[in-house]
């Protein structure tokens, strides 16, 4: 397998992606030590306007993605930091860019041709919810991020349940092109550990594969939230070992390819690091 084989089943596999600003070079050790699946270095919300030039300066001297794992998240296409964070990206060589506000398929193919990256469209206005099944079906897109805090403000909502059509949209039209299931959007409780397991559990309920965190300790709340029950790893091990058998009842269960199918998700979920 390439490295960019590699690159893009980690990426699809990845359930926790902690934030960390690109203006904090002192925090990347930290947050790759973190245990998250994958670090989003943020050149965009997380760094003040006057403080563009000076972030990328730092991500360059202090970068710390040789391993892989590393992902940046540049600044919306239509700003004036966006050329300089795409051409910044193909010199680091990311495992991908997070292209915040994607709105297009000609935006990911702009942010793609642009960094020599895979693109990871963060859908989060409500010109890009209407646009999601042409930027999962866009060439360059890996795998879509749910923006719901920056949506909830586009469409002037306040309950996060307002956004559960949102999520459905980005869930179904990830199927439909064949992408991962989607990641959903941060819990901006750092210190309620409970609303942070709640809403990761709830994600995974709407069909998420991940969750962005900003806090490290938000990382193990949802690995575990994520992880599948003993209960179910050991149904979907008896499917499987006797699906392998040729076998066509489970506990009393037609054994057929949705159940099958299910029970390999529900294993892929296992985390091989027992976190």
């Amino acid at each position: 397998m390439s490295d960019g084989d590699e690159q893009t089943t980690a990426l699809a596999e990845a359930v926790s992606w902690l934030f960390v600003p690109a203006s904090r070079p002192d925090r990347f050790g930290r947050a790759m030590a973190a245990g998250a699946d994958a670090v989003v270095i943020d050149l965009e919300d997380a760094v003040g306007p006057g403080e563009k030039a000076a972030a990328r300066d730092a991500l360059a001297r202090h970068w710390p993605g040789d391993d892989g794992g590393v992902v940046v998240r540049v600044n919306d296409l239509r700003t004036e930091h966006a050329d300089a964070d795409l051409a910044a990206c193909r010199r680091l060589g990311p495992d991908a860019v997070v292209l915040p506000k994607a709105e297009s398929a000609d935006d990911v193919r702009t942010a793609a041709d642009a960094s020599g990256a895979a693109v990871l469209p963060l859908v989060e206005t409500a010109r890009g919810l209407v646009s999601v099944a042409d930027i999962a079906g866009a060439a360059g897109t890996v795998r879509l991020l749910f923006g719901s805090v920056d949506l909830a403000l586009d469409l002037g909502v306040s309950a996060d349940g307002a956004l559960d059509t949102a999520r459905s949209d980005l869930v179904r039209w990830s199927a439909v092109h064949g992408l991962p299931q989607p990641v959903d959007g941060v819990s901006t409780a750092i210190r309620d550990a409970d609303a942070v397991s709640r809403s990761a559990e709830r994600a995974l309920a709407w069909g998420f594969g991940g969750k962005l965190c900003i806090h490290p300790t938000q990382v193990p709340l949802v690995h575990a939230a994520f992880a599948p029950s003993a209960e179910e790893l050991a149904w979907a091990q008896r499917v499987l070992a006797v699906e392998s058998e040729g076998a066509v009842m489970v506990d009393g269960e037609m054994i057929d390819r949705p159940v099958v199918e299910r029970a390999r998700r529900i294993a892929r979920r296992r985390r091989q690091d027992g976190n």
